[in-house]
Formats: structure tokens, sequence, C-alpha cells
């Protein structure tokens, strides 16, 4: 057979149940919610039954010690006010660009300010050795020229 004789046949399959665009939406916690898992977590755990609480709620043991963390250090109350951590991490990266951004320029005006110094190192040396020459050919007695 030749190639024009062939037929294309396009097949579409149905969307697994859940499935919008491919990629999965990120799951985001209030702080209430953080606060009550962390307090039932906690109370659970003296029974042995804090990884019952986890499979449940489909969270990790991370998510605990991160949650945990937020409340003593008293950001949980902060955290709620915040409608995702993708902002947050936006913010952390610009931080850290400018930070780096700011480091190469210290790095570049350390790098000027040595060179500067040293030009000026050279020149005051070169001025006394010029200062010494001129008072050398000051004290030789000056012969008066014969034609």
């Amino acid at each position: 057979g030749s190639t024009g004789d062939r037929k294309r046949i396009i097949v579409t399959l149905p969307n697994t149940p859940g499935e919008q665009g491919g990629r999965p939406k990120r799951r985001t916690f209030t702080a209430e919610y953080k606060l009550q898992i962390v307090a039932e977590y906690d109370a659970a755990k003296a029974t042995g039954e804090g990884a019952a609480i986890l499979r449940r709620e489909g969270l990790y043991h991370s998510h605990i010690l991160e949650w945990r963390a937020a409340r003593d250090a008293g950001a949980l109350t902060a955290l709620g006010t915040r409608k995702s951590p993708v902002g947050e991490n936006r913010r952390r990266s610009a931080e850290a660009a400018e930070l780096e951004r700011l480091r190469r320029r210290n790095e570049r005006l350390e790098a000027d300010l040595a060179r500067t110094k040293t030009a000026l190192e050279i020149m005051g040396k070169a001025h006394a050795l010029l200062e010494t020459l001129s008072e050398s050919a000051d004290d030789t007695p000056t012969r008066p020229r014969r034609r």
C-alpha cells in the first residue's frame, strides 16, 4: 500500500474523574483546620491513633511537623490570612533573587575598592619618589654649562 490509502483514526478517551486539565490542584488548608488537626493528632498520638488521623485526612506526618512548628512560633494566625502558599514562595524567590543581585553588586564594588586603594598606594609611592628626586636635585650644586 501507498500512503494515500491509509485512514487516520483519532481516539478520544474519557477523562478520569477528578482530572480537569492534567495537573492536580494543590490543596490549601485554613489555619483553623491546621490547629484542629494538630490538636487532634497530638491527643490521638498518646493512644497510638495518630496514623489513623493522617490516613483519614489524607495527610503526611510532615504536615503535622510543619503545622506544629508554625503553631509554636505563633505563625498559624498569620497563615490564615493568606489565600495560598504560592504568594509566599514568589515573595521568597524574589527576595532570594534580590539578595543574590546585591551580593554580586557588593563583590563588584569590593573589587573596585581594592583596585582604587592599590592605585592610590601606587600614586602615593610615585609622589614620594618624585619628591625625593626633586629634593636631591635641589641639593646638588648646578655647574654652569660650557659652550
